[in-house]
Order: C-alpha cells, then structure tokens, then sequence
C-alpha cells in the first residue's frame, strides 16, 4: 500500500511536469506558426506524442489514464490537422494557376463575343435593290392568292393547308395587334376606319390576319374610350368583344381570312418574363398573378370569343397560344400537346371546319416535340403548328443568336426545332411571327436575309410582325411596322421587298 502510494505521488507529479511542459510547447509552437513558414518549420512526428507512460497508466487502472488518453486523442486530432494545413497550402498555388488557366479562355471568348456584337449593331446601309425598290410604286397584289379564288371549307393534306377541291391555300399573313394590350382594342381605329385599314392590308399582298387578344378582354370586356375609335364611330359605346367582332367582321368583308389568337393572359406587351403570361392557365402559381385563369377558364374563353364566328367561313382558325415558354425549359412539349388538344376538341365541337393552330414552346421557337408526341384532334386534317423566331431567337445555344449565325447553323436549327415537318410532309407550319426594324443594325439584316431565304427555299405560310406603327401604351413607335402613321401608307423598304417575293412564289 505504502509503495503504490508512492508510485501515484510520484507518477501525479510526473503528470504535473508533463503537463506544465506539454502547455509551453504548446504556446512555442503556436509561436512557431505564426512566425515562420510551413517550409521552415519542423512539426513533431506522431511517434513523439505517445509516451510509454499512457500505457503504463492504462494498465493500472488508474483515473489519470482516462485524462492521458484524452490529451492523445486531442494531439492526435492536432497532428492531423497540421497534415491537412500542409496539404491544402501546397495545393493552393497549383489551383491559383488552374483558374488562371480558366479564366484566360473565358475572357478571350467574352472579348471576341463583345467585337462580334460591336459589329452586329451597327447602322446598316441599304443595298441598290432595296433603294430601287421604295422608289417604285407598290405591285398590285395578285388575285390568285386571295381566299376567295379558293372554294371553302380548307383543310390540311400533308404539309400543305388545301382548299375542298386541294388546291394549296398559302398563308401569307399579317399581325393586327391591339386587342391584346391594355387598351383592348385593335390599334389604328382612332386614325382611320376599320375598313379603309383592311383594304390597306390587301393592297400590300397580304391574304390574311393574324388578330390576337387578351383573356383579361373576355373576363372585364370593358367598354372601350370613345378616343380610341375616334374614326370609328358606330363603335363608340360598344364593349371590348364587340368591338373585336367588328374590327373580325370588316376584315372578312374585304375578303380576307383570319385567323383569332389567345396572346396573353393580362391585357399587356408580350412577352416578358412574368410566368403568369408564360402559359395558358396560372393557378398553380396563386395569389402571384394579378389575372388568374384556369384552364378550363382558358378554354371557355375561347368558346366564348370563337361563339361569335361560327357561321363567319373567312375566319378560318384559332392559334391556341401565344409563345408558350417557360423558365430554362420547365414548359415541356408533352403537356402542352395534351392542352392543345383538350382545347381545339372543344372548339372543333362548335364548327370542325376551323384550323387548329399549334404552336411551339420555347417562345414558339421549337416544335421538335411533335417528332415523338403529335397532336391529336377528334377531327383529322385540322392541324398546323406554328412557329416564331425573331433575330433574339437562339439565346442559350453555343452558336448564338440568330443574328449572329452563319446561313449553315441557321437552317440546322430550322431543320430540327420545325421544318422536319414541311420535310416529312406531316403537316404544315406556319411561321406565324417574324419581323425586323425599319431602320436595321447589321445583325437585324443578317437574321431577315437568313430566315427570308430560308422560308423561300421552302415556300412557307408566315405571318409578319405587325402592321401597328404604333404601340397601345404611351403611343410610343413600332420600329417593326410595315405602316407609316396614318395606317394607310405603306413603308417600302428591304423587308417590304422580300415578303412580296415570298407572296408570288
């Protein structure tokens, strides 16, 4: 008894010493990182931290053991994050440099990028033929390509939209925008009459219109400010849906088909980023949109707006929707489809001879899901699909906006997002939206004289965007307008020019 107390007095002051020394090494070597380099400094070895002493104690039981072994683990743990400092220290420069070597060719992609944009927006100057071409007085438009040479109903038959004899009927169209804005009301009709407008769009070769509105028309159908219909006065008073059926009816009366379009929930500018326009119903997104709608409200809409052309043959169609589009591809093409096709049964229903419009998603850009799911409709030869593409089209992709292509790489993505179909002659497409400024950037012309080759090549139906000189909100100007002010003046220009060719095929 009297000799183990004396081993655990003197193994108890051992421990002290130890202790007191472990806590000013401990202090030397924190002195020791803070003031030399990892190169120069010599950590201990594991081997040195394990004392004979731990064992010894371990063996006999004795409660300071516990406490020794804890001071190793503790060391232990120290030792491996020393191992770890060095390591991470080491690597670092070799990361420094792998960035660098990372950041170089981004930063050389982005210079040429910038160059390249430089270039692209630049004033064009207009080649000899177009110069020639605003000088000349406007062609007569041809008669073979009004609807009214055509007997009627029309159909679909391959890639073509045919007459009941199967004669191809192509649509050459226009857009006639306004219904679909927060005035909801067509543009133009405080300038001149809805009549003197519609003659106007046949003396520019056009066949057909392409007349958008809003769902918010359907659900307030307001009654519009008499200044918005100032040279039209027999509609002043009339609500919104009325005046939408008169603007429909003056067209058809000059002998042009139409075609209605859904463009937007909320009666505004499309098409932003606001995901409460990015579809044809917004329910599942709550109290965040201002004009909710379900899509069984979507569709009673339609039957509501369409109710009133049943026994109209020039108005020839629905466009269901509008760009259709979602954030970084959320907007899958199966879901639409089954929409579209919930959608145009109904409508069928009413009067089968209609046209069922289908178009793409991504902003009406890519119908290449159509490869795997069509759309099916209760009546056969009824559907078109459509599709849009203006010089902004092609963002995201690793060769760039279409202003910015090569003709090869252009036509490519033309081949695969929709001309398959034309090259398959499954049915037809109608590219139902392009368009250009009156006065062009480089990239503005380098993407119309890609896309009008293009559809030449392939003798397609489009449509232009838009006849309107000038937007509904804050009067502000339409550089896309084929229309001076006073909605009866034509502007002849490059674009002009090519759509006429385009026409006469």
């Amino acid at each position: 008894m009297a000799i183990g107390r004396i081993l655990a007095s003197a193994l108890s002051g051992r421990n002290r010493s130890d202790s007191n020394s472990g806590s000013r090494a401990a202090k030397s070597e924190r002195h020791v990182h803070w003031s030399q380099s990892v190169d120069e400094y010599q950590y201990p070895s594991d081997a040195d931290e394990h004392l004979p002493l731990f064992s010894e104690l371990e063996s006999m039981g004795s409660p300071d053991g516990a406490g020794r072994m804890g001071m190793n683990k503790q060391r232990t743990r120290k030792s491996q994050s020393r191992k770890l400092w060095r390591r991470s220290h080491r690597l670092r420069p070799r990361c420094t440099m792998a960035m660098l070597f990372m950041l170089i060719p981004i930063f050389f992609y982005l210079s040429i990028l910038w160059i390249k944009e430089q270039d692209l927006d630049a004033k064009w100057r207009p080649d000899r033929d177009s110069l020639l071409f605003g000088r000349k007085p406007l062609p007569a438009p041809l008669e073979r390509t009004w609807i009214s040479s055509y007997k009627l109903p029309l159909r679909t038959q391959g890639r073509n939209i045919v007459d009941a004899e199967g004669h191809r009927f192509k649509l050459s169209s226009i857009n006639w925008y306004g219904a679909s804005d927060e005035l909801f009301v067509p543009g133009g009709l405080d300038v001149q009459h809805r009549s003197a407008i519609a003659e106007t769009i046949k003396k520019l070769g056009f066949n057909s219109v392409r007349l958008p509105y809003a769902d918010e028309l359907v659900m307030k159908n307001p009654i519009i400010e008499p200044r918005l219909v100032l040279a039209n006065p027999d509609l002043e008073g009339l609500h919104a849906m009325d005046v939408f059926e008169a603007v429909t009816t003056a067209l058809t009366d000059a002998g042009l088909a139409v075609i209605i379009n859904n463009h937007i929930t909320r009666a505004t500018w499309c098409c932003g980023a606001d995901p409460c326009d990015a579809g044809w119903a917004n329910d599942h997104l709550g109290p965040m949109c201002r004009v909710k709608q379900t899509e069984e409200e979507w569709i009673q809409h339609w039957e509501s707006v369409m109710e009133r052309f049943v026994h109209n043959p020039l108005v020839i169609g629905a466009d269901l929707r509008n760009e259709v589009r979602g954030l970084w591809g959320t907007m899958p093409w199966s879901k639409w489809a089954a929409a579209a096709e919930k959608c145009g049964n109904r409508l069928l229903k009413m009067k089968s001879d209609w046209l069922i419009v289908v178009e793409g998603t991504e902003s009406a850009n890519d119908v290449s899901g159509a490869r795997e799911r069509p759309v099916q409709l209760d009546v056969d030869n009824r559907l078109v699909y459509s599709a849009h593409g203006y010089k902004w089209s092609g963002w995201g992709s690793w060769e760039g906006r279409f202003a910015q292509r090569s003709y090869r790489s252009f036509v490519k993505t033309m081949r695969h997002n929709w001309a398959y179909l034309l090259e398959g002659d499954v049915a037809p497409v109608w590219f139902g939206e392009l368009g250009a400024p009156n006065d062009p950037s480089v990239g503005d012309v380098h993407y119309w004289k890609n896309l009008l080759k293009y559809l030449k090549s392939i003798d397609a139906d489009f449509g232009y965007w838009a006849l309107n000189p000038r937007k509904p909100k804050d009067n502000a100007r339409e550089s896309y307008s084929l229309m001076h002010d006073d909605w009866i003046t034509p502007v002849l220009d490059y674009r002009m020019k090519d759509l006429l060719e385009l026409m006469r095929q």
